[in-house]
């Protein structure tokens, strides 16, 4: 995975084998157009986790067939679906647009409410991007997981890249596209990319690259432990966040922060979200993760991997958080 350095998502996951849901292809080109006008050449629809999703390409060159990239965004569509129940929104439109003579570049950004759907993603695709690439990307399921999320004001924009950093590689986890020990290498590795630094006036007022999406992982992180703490590990932030999306809170909402929060925190039985945000939005919170690491039974080990210690006292937390369910 290594480290994300595009501000809007940029390349690194397996391709799902056997799509899940039904598949329709079809050629659309009467009037049918991309993101900025562009002639949609191909169109083929799925259905999965509940949702319709429907995958435009507009004109370009691409190495792989088009069968590639929809099992690639199949693939990604199911994790995001198991992760939460169900896909986050009724539909959705992701709009493929070639990269003419770019070797392995992957960029998504995503919108609610555009054009009839609630959620749409464009995904700018170098030409020459691999089937081995597509099946170590990261980037189509962290845009998918933004679907999951109300659209939150520019001060709150760490959370919801925080929590797209924080649940995509569970996601991925979760139904065996990504090992264990490469979410905990990720998290081990790069979670230090979110702490607070010299100025720092608290996740809301201070926007850097860091902060936004690893500092607002940070904070998902540590409200997931603290969760499975209060509750003895029987609830965990996925139960939130789940909750979240069966009262409808898709990126088409525009809804408060306060009102997400609420929400997962009775789905918990705890008030962990809201307190948390009070005293991390508006001052700086340092975590000390060399502690919460030791806790959680992860070490550095070779080749900028992981060793797991099953007798740490919350290596039981640890496992919660990725295991399936």
């Amino acid at each position: 995975m290594g480290l994300r350095i595009v501000v809007i998502c940029g390349c690194v996951a397996l391709l799902w084998p056997a799509c899940v849901g039904r598949a329709q292809s079809e050629n659309r080109t009467d009037g049918h157009r991309g993101w900025r006008g562009e002639r949609i050449v191909a169109s083929q629809s799925f259905v999965e986790g509940g949702a319709t999703i429907q995958v435009d390409f507009t004109a370009g060159d691409l190495d792989l067939p088009q069968a590639d990239i929809v099992s690639w965004v199949h693939a990604s569509a199911h994790s995001v679906a198991v992760f939460y129940g169900r896909f986050p929104v009724a539909r959705a439109r992701v709009v493929i647009e070639p990269i003419s003579g770019d070797s392995d570049s992957i960029h998504g950004t995503t919108w609610g409410d555009v054009g009839g759907f609630p959620a749409v993603t464009r995904v700018r695709l170098g030409q020459h991007v691999t089937k081995d690439e597509l099946k170590d990307d990261w980037v189509m399921t962290h845009e998918f997981v933004h679907t999951a999320l109300p659209d939150l004001p520019d001060d709150q924009h760490w959370m919801e890249e925080g929590l797209a950093t924080y649940v995509e590689p569970l996601a991925r986890a979760e139904t065996g596209r990504l090992s264990e020990a490469r979410v905990w290498a990720e998290f081990l590795h790069e979670m230090h990319n979110g702490e607070p630094e010299r100025g720092d006036r608290g996740l809301n007022e201070t926007q850097t690259w860091g902060r936004t999406y690893w500092g607002g992982a940070m904070f998902c992180l540590m409200a997931d432990v603290s969760i499975r703490r209060e509750t003895k590990d029987r609830k965990g932030l996925k139960d939130a966040l789940r909750a979240v999306v069966e009262s409808g809170g898709g990126i088409d909402k525009d809804w408060p922060l306060s009102r997400v929060l609420q929400i997962g925190d009775r789905a918990t039985g705890t008030t962990v979200l809201t307190d948390m945000y009070a005293k991390w939005s508006e001052r700086p919170v340092s975590v000390d993760l060399s502690s919460l690491w030791k806790e959680l039974g992860v070490s550095a080990g070779p080749n900028h991997g992981v060793v797991f210690d099953a007798k740490a006292p919350l290596a039981g937390v640890r496992q919660s958080i990725g295991a399936a369910r």
